[in-house]
């Protein structure tokens, strides 16, 4: 099958179009949305354009299926489902828990279903990867109606981008992916670890909403909760004030004092800008202290994957994490640049580290070309 994967995230539209026999790109082509997609307006348009550019409209071969990156499938959407229009409203009902990302997608498949009314589409969802979590780790210790009563639990996200780098691992180590312990960090304008015992999604950063875990481009991450009640009781802030706030204005953003990519913040830190240093050294702690935190769910350590537009692109970043690492087993990884998918760890280093280019549009034509043939 030709399909057409579009991935709308919180920066970018992003689209390929695969052959499912080889899930080879045979196009690729990406539009920035800013700093933040949300406050961006005519993404229809976008897509219209993105679809003609990449070939798949007025093109020499139909497109046989459209595949969407969707964020949030909550607990009614545990693997990759047809889209029809209950399936697209409960989509935008989920935006309540991934404000940044559902609207984007549900705009972005409104839009494909316009430009290409006659292929079926397909959502494909992060956070199915994480559905074989335990209630251990899905649950959260608050009181207990709030779980049964309100759906309050973990779901974890980036489950499409781990999915692929634990098929990757495998390859590049030579070893079944099934037997093999890894924790994948996928950091970029979204960061997350996830830890994989044989396949299964045991432990990630990422909660309920993708606020949760390590700090982001634009986001927080986990921060005390008693400062939003101290910002709610002083009347400081109101709620839509602290959700523009934690998506919007923090993290590296929040740091730095202004809208920068990893790469232009190294060069300021490099120059001697204290707030840009303080900013890579506060990224490089949470990220490490995640990796830490997940790697504990498992019997053992095999590999550390690094994915994600900073995971792949940034080796002074995965360097200085892996320093961090140590005491772990790990040791220390060369701050050179890789192009490709590599192990970049020392030969014979107990626990190998990965840079692997995170293929979201891998997996959701696999998936997505699975559901039309199974």
């Amino acid at each position: 099958m030709r399909v057409l994967v579009l991935n709308a995230g919180s920066s970018s539209l992003k689209g390929s179009i695969l052959e499912s026999s080889t899930l080879e790109a045979t196009t690729r082509a990406e539009v920035s949305l800013g700093a933040d997609a949300t406050r961006r307006h005519g993404l229809e348009r976008t897509v219209a354009s993105l679809a003609r550019k990449l070939g798949a409209v007025g093109g020499p071969r139909p497109v046989d299926v459209v595949g969407h990156r969707v964020v949030h499938g909550g607990m009614r959407f545990r693997s990759a489902t047809r889209v029809n229009d209950r399936v697209l409203k409960g989509i935008e009902e989920l935006g309540e828990l991934a404000p940044l990302h559902n609207r984007l997608a549900a705009e972005g498949i409104r839009a494909a279903r316009e430009v290409l009314p006659g292929a079926p589409q397909v959502a494909a969802f992060d956070t199915a990867f994480h559905a074989t979590l335990s209630e251990d780790q899905f649950r959260y210790p608050v009181p207990s109606a709030w779980h049964t009563q309100y759906g309050i639990r973990r779901f974890g996200f980036h489950g499409l981008s781990v999915e692929w780098s634990v098929g990757r691992a495998g390859q590049l180590l030579g070893r079944p992916s099934k037997r093999l312990a890894l924790v994948v960090a996928h950091l970029g304008s979204g960061s997350s670890v996830t830890a994989v015992l044989d396949g299964r999604s045991v432990a990630t950063s990422m909660g309920m909403t993708p606020l949760e875990g390590l700090m982001m481009g634009t986001r927080s991450g986990s921060i005390d909760p008693g400062i939003l009640l101290y910002m709610l009781r002083t009347r400081r802030a109101g709620w839509r004030q602290l959700e523009a706030a934690l998506d919007h204005d923090s993290g590296l953003v929040g740091v730095v004092g202004r809208r920068a990519g990893m790469r232009e913040i190294l060069k300021a830190a490099r120059q001697g800008n204290h707030r840009a240093q303080l900013a890579v050294d506060m990224f490089v702690g949470r990220a490490a202290a995640g990796i830490a935190a997940v790697a504990t769910a498992l019997p053992r350590l095999d590999a550390l994957v690094f994915t994600g537009g900073i995971g792949e692109h940034s080796p002074r970043i995965r360097s200085a994490i892996v320093r961090r690492l140590m005491l772990l087993g790990l040791r220390p990884v060369s701050p050179r640049d890789f192009r490709e998918d590599a192990v970049i760890s020392q030969r014979g280093s107990s626990v190998a580290v990965l840079r692997v280019e995170a293929r979201e549009d891998a997996v959701i034509a696999r998936q997505a070309t699975g559901l039309l043939e199974g």
